[in-house]
């Protein structure tokens, strides 16, 4: 209660409360009846890095070294606590295994994580701070590594050329590698502590286990898929008469519609956050690919489309989202961003908001209840990431459904059609599975954006319906 009232107020956390860092694990299914707890060995690794790190810091006795859950199983939620946790620690340490990666639990913690950083880097206005120390439990190939794991700049071999084949599970296991087990185990810690000490990241608020989405996507450990953001908004140099030109940049990519709480562009605050659901991402303005949005081509990958209400003002852009809005591209989402601060928006809000609504009949009232409410307005960056995982999946399902059927070439009668997916692979990743609808938003000084109906956005309709025209 005492942490979470210090979140809720926005006050500062202490640092004795702020677990120095979480271990992330993937539970063990115990083999035969009256077995022992095959995660009794992670809980001995988590006392040794614990005790390393009291004797490397000056962390007041009584302090959370590390945090480490001993009690949630597959398929079960998380414990406040947990949350917590995920919201204040220093440093987060993933624990490498082919089970980890096919974990659902453990996907849901590292998106958890990642989305504090992204937080942090959008108010400071800089990439995503690296504060993720990677240990190997059992080794995996690179290339069954999902994006997030994949890209972290790591270089394990400073840790042993043993730990490197065998993996701290080899290590702990064998007698014979005891003190390469030690030298290992002091090591992380070690890196542990030197990033706690110089990456910092901002605690939020603790975030609800059923609007996280996995950061290892549906198809756990596989490669990325692609996605591509296209930004409609205008730059500093041709703004409506009388808009502020503190929100735009020189090209439509540096928008930033949540100024002054957040100093990075949108397009790459959306694109930190899809990538960190394992996708390859890809960014573009709306104004010069226009002319590439042709529904007699079959899509190529799905699509969030990121529109400035004020876009609507500037005659020719309106008419171009006007006849994007008639073709009928479901695989493509849009994502209207709006912030209440904004006090010219303010006061023009219910007339950008119809004029964009009749400009985009069809796209503001497409697919479920969240893809509707992120098309009527997202409030602030901590709404934009609770909702863009469920618009980026509701587009994913939608492409896959679309992709176009190709007969093989040169292929005989006992072949079977393939479908055309993202990353030029012949067979698409299987559809992502549904997700708990996201809550809306209850900031203090305002109720949820224009548009958005929260009984509608609470439900848990799983039906899409994007392939009807209203």
């Amino acid at each position: 209660m005492f942490l979470r009232s210090h979140l809720r107020d926005g006050g500062r956390v202490p640092a004795s409360v702020q677990p120095y860092f979480f271990l992330s694990y993937a539970h063990t299914p115990r083999f035969g009846a009256g077995g022992p707890d095959p995660d009794m060995w992670v809980e001995r690794l988590f006392r040794d890095l614990c005790n390393h790190v009291m004797a490397l810091t000056d962390l007041p006795a009584g302090s959370e070294a590390g945090f480490m859950d001993r009690e949630i199983r597959s398929g079960e939620g998380w414990s406040e606590r947990l949350a917590a946790a995920l919201a204040t620690c220093r440093v987060f340490v993933p624990l490498f295994s082919p089970r980890y990666f096919a974990s659902e639990m453990c996907g849901k913690e590292w998106f958890a994580f990642a989305q504090r950083a992204i937080q942090h880097g959008a108010r400071h206005n800089e990439p995503p701070p690296e504060a993720i120390v990677p240990a190997l439990w059992v080794p995996v190939p690179a290339t069954h590594m999902p994006g997030p794991a994949s890209r972290l700049q790591f270089n394990h071999n400073t840790f042993g050329e043993r730990y490197v084949t065998d993996g701290l599970y080899g290590l702990i296991k064998l007698r014979s590698y005891a003190e390469q087990y030690e030298a290992a185990v002091y090591e992380l810690a070690k890196r542990i502590v030197h990033v706690a000490e110089t990456v910092r990241i901002d605690p939020i608020k603790p975030l609800d286990y059923r609007v996280v989405p996995s950061a290892f996507g549906s198809n756990g450990g596989n490669p990325a898929r692609t996605l591509h953001i296209t930004v409609a908004a205008a730059s500093r140099h041709d703004l409506p008469e009388g808009r502020s030109p503190e929100y735009y940049g020189d090209n439509a990519l540096e928008w930033n519609p949540y100024h002054p709480v957040a100093q990075r562009p949108i397009a790459y605050v959306a694109e930190d956050v899809i990538r960190n659901l394992n996708y390859q991402t890809s960014l573009g303005s709306f104004d010069d690919e226009a002319g590439h949005f042709d529904s007699k081509q079959p899509p190529t990958r799905p699509e969030i489309l990121i529109v400035d209400r004020w876009a609507v003002e500037d005659e020719q852009r309106r008419q171009r989202l006007a006849a994007f809005d008639q073709e009928h591209r479901p695989w493509i989402n849009v994502v209207v961003p709006w912030n209440r601060y904004d006090h010219q928006g303010r006061a023009k809000e219910s007339e950008l908001a119809d004029r964009l609504e009749g400009t985009m009949p069809v796209k503001m009232s497409q697919g479920r209840a969240a893809c509707r409410a992120a098309a009527n307005g997202v409030a602030n960056m901590e709404m934009l990431g609770q909702i863009l995982p469920q618009v980026v999946e509701a587009a994913a399902q939608q492409f896959l459904r679309h992709a176009q059927v190709y007969p093989p070439a040169g292929g005989t009668h006992t072949e079977r059609p393939r479908l055309v997916g993202p990353m030029g692979m012949d067979e698409p990743p299987p559809p992502l599975p549904p997700r708990a609808p996201f809550p809306p938003d209850t900031e203090a000084g305002g109720g949820p954006p224009r548009g958005t109906d929260t009984n509608d956005v609470s439900d848990t309709e799983r039906g899409d319906t994007d392939d009807s025209r209203s």
